[in-house]
């Protein structure tokens, strides 16, 4: 069956005290040979102290920004660090699961789809899920129908956290947005380099504002934006 493969996790972290050795743990019993990518942006609440005093030998690598950039950039730094032969996101917030993962390589490593990305479906809902709220899934929804209107895509799911690539995909590809624009950049740019893209249905559990949820109405309009922007104006 050859070599056994290795998935480059990279974990954006911001203010995440609670949850990072949770998600550490998970990552490394998630039956999947991992490396796994910390990439702190510049968090202030005690996470970095975890990272350095309790997780230093359970991590493989973790860069640490001076200040806070963005979840993007924090994606850009984690993408150019990884070594295995293929990536994945994963927040630090525990709303995804990474027994998933399993499940997303399949595409991959199959012999059947010969996939270059896939996508972790939050709507195809045949694992666990824990029910959202409706004004959220509902702007979830319409950014991914607009994404897909754009790039000619048919996705259920653009705004997901899991997004798995070959590494030689995600490294190929510039990418622009530092916060999280990423999710409406990274599938325009898939679409235009007519990449082959698989959706897989994964487990979710998402948290409230109260929680820590940290994306708003204002990246909302910003993902409108980055949607026509990367669709039909930068390349």
């Amino acid at each position: 069956m050859g070599q056994e493969k290795v998935l480059s996790v990279v974990i954006p972290v911001y203010n995440e005290k609670d949850t990072i050795k949770r998600v550490v743990h998970k990552v490394r019993n998630c039956g999947v040979k991992t490396e796994i990518i910390i990439v702190d942006d510049c968090s202030t609440d005690g996470t970095r102290e975890i990272l350095r005093k309790e997780l230093r030998e359970q991590v493989d690598k973790v860069l640490y920004h001076k200040r806070n950039c963005g979840k993007g950039v924090a994606l850009r730094h984690g993408f150019a660090a990884a070594t295995g032969d293929f990536v994945v996101v994963q927040d630090a917030d525990l709303e995804y699961e990474p027994y998933d993962f399993v499940h997303l390589l399949q595409p991959f490593i199959s012999g059947e789809c010969d996939a270059d990305a896939v996508y972790g479906s939050r709507y195809l809902r045949s694992n666990r899920f824990r029910v959202d709220g409706f004004y959220h899934e509902l702007g979830n929804k319409v950014l991914t129908t607009l994404s897909n209107i754009c790039s000619n895509l048919s996705l259920s799911d653009m705004e997901t956290c899991y997004k798995m690539f070959r590494r030689e995909v995600i490294q190929s590809i510039e990418l622009k947005e530092d916060r999280f624009g990423f999710e409406p950049e990274i599938t325009a740019k898939l679409a235009r380099k007519r990449c082959r893209i698989y959706e897989v249905p994964i487990s979710y559990h998402p948290r409230t504002f109260e929680e820590g949820k940290k994306i708003g109405v204002r990246d909302a309009l910003r993902a409108f934006y980055c949607i026509v922007k990367y669709n039909f104006v930068v390349k």
